[in-house]
């Protein structure tokens, strides 16, 4: 009986992750914040720095820019560099960005310190997620991965209005300070928190881009660009839709905006929960029901509540299968975890950069607000082909390995 109870007491105990993966969900809490609180101080900003606001939406632009192109990057120039450093390292660089933006008054500088912002954005996320995966171990990764995300999502439900609020309050380079103090504050507690990463970094990065042979891995990144893709090509233009087509007062689009922020941040939770069961369940299912979706939105956006619903569904199908995504480009990278992590985190953003910009095409066309959902509808539909060919290739192999070895896999 006392055995029994000391089992069950030690599965609950092991079930529970570490608190460094709420730490690091901390910090993409910071990260995501900058990353989309820009475009509700937009104005503010434009008006100091005296260009249009056509101009200072550069500011978003140059940051995708740099998470595109720094996620791998910075995987490859920390690559020897102990994880807990580059983490605190990117916490600090990614202060000393927000105060440069807070100080400034010339606009190249404030695109240079954005640039240089997401450089360390890029690095922290990537790394963060290998952190979570190791720290929470085989069974748990992730579930680990996916609060992580969470800390990410979050920001879109809390991060951006309490930005946006502070930019009224006391202007909009208020925001940027309290950016770089929380940094400040997070630095220590990641410090202090994030074990050491016993001196598996002595690869080269030659052997590391050996990574790069994987099939599977380009697969999954296919997949990571294409889910957030379909979501971003709609989520991107749903204030014109909101307010032009379902008639909600632009007051009251806040609150739907923060439904599918809930919504995400449910999904991130849950898709990563299951995914360390059915990550394949997962990373199907997840598309298939964003594609119906938005489908399902193309033909009620004249009516609000049903709208106001489906897009709280948006979040949280249309960003679930993401930290399984991630889970699998690590797992797929084999000895370069990071370097699939941080490919991961540039597949997310070029997704994200290429399926807006499309949907800005879109809505300039006949369709109207309505266009950007059906190009979100084709680009969800389109996660299908590299999911899909995922799950096969794992049946397959699965198959061939024999029931043991398919049950080790597991």
């Amino acid at each position: 009986m006392h055995d029994e109870a000391a089992r069950v007491s030690h599965k609950s105990r092991s079930s529970r992750l570490p608190f460094v993966v709420y730490a690091l969900a901390l910090g993409t809490f910071l990260m995501l914040t900058t990353e989309f609180v820009v475009a509700g101080i937009l104005p503010d900003i434009a008006a100091d720095v005296r260009v249009s606001v056509a101009r200072a939406g550069m500011l978003i632009t140059v940051f995708a820019a740099g998470m595109i192109v720094g996620a791998p990057l910075m995987a490859m120039l920390t690559l020897r560099m102990p994880q807990r450093v580059t983490l605190v390292l990117a916490l600090g660089v990614f202060a000393l960005g927000h105060v440069i933006v807070a100080v400034g008054s010339d606009f190249g500088v404030l695109l240079a310190a954005r640039f240089l912002t997401a450089l360390a954005t890029g690095a922290f996320w990537a790394v963060a997620a290998v952190v979570a995966t190791r720290v929470a171990g085989p069974g748990a990764g992730s579930r680990a991965v996916g609060v992580v995300n969470a800390g990410g999502m979050l920001a879109t439900v809390l991060g951006v209005p309490l930005g946006a609020f502070a930019g009224q309050l006391v202007g909009w380079r208020g925001t940027f300070w309290a950016l770089a103090v929380l940094a400040v504050v997070a630095m220590p507690v990641i410090a202090r928190h994030v074990p050491r990463d016993g001196g598996h970094r002595s690869m080269s990065i030659r052997s590391e881009l050996t990574a790069l042979r994987s099939g599977r891995l380009w697969l999954a990144l296919a997949a990571c660009a294409a889910t957030t893709g379909g979501v971003l090509a709609a989520y991107s233009y749903v204030a014109p839709l909101l307010t032009g087509q379902t008639g909600i007062p632009s007051g009251l689009v806040p609150l739907v905006l923060a439904g599918f922020g809930v919504g995400s941040l449910l999904g991130s939770v849950l898709g990563g929960r299951l995914g360390d069961t059915r990550p394949h369940t997962v990373t199907i299912v997840a598309p298939s029901a964003t594609a119906l979706i938005l489908l399902t939105l193309c033909l009620v956006a004249s009516a609000p509540v049903p709208t106001t619903i489906l897009l709280v569904l948006l979040g949280l199908f249309g960003l679930g299968a993401n930290p399984v995504l991630i889970s699998l480009a690590v797992r797929y990278a084999a000895h370069a975890p990071t370097l699939g992590s941080s490919l991961s985190v540039a597949a997310f953003n070029f997704g994200t950069a290429a399926a807006s910009w499309i949907g800005g095409i879109a809505l300039g066309t006949g369709l109207g607000t309505t266009g950007p959902l059906v190009v979100g509808t084709a680009i969800a539909a389109l996660t299908l082909i590299p999911a899909t060919a995922l799950a096969v290739i794992r049946r397959r192999r699965d198959t061939a390995a024999g029931p043991e070895a398919a049950n080790a896999l597991s």
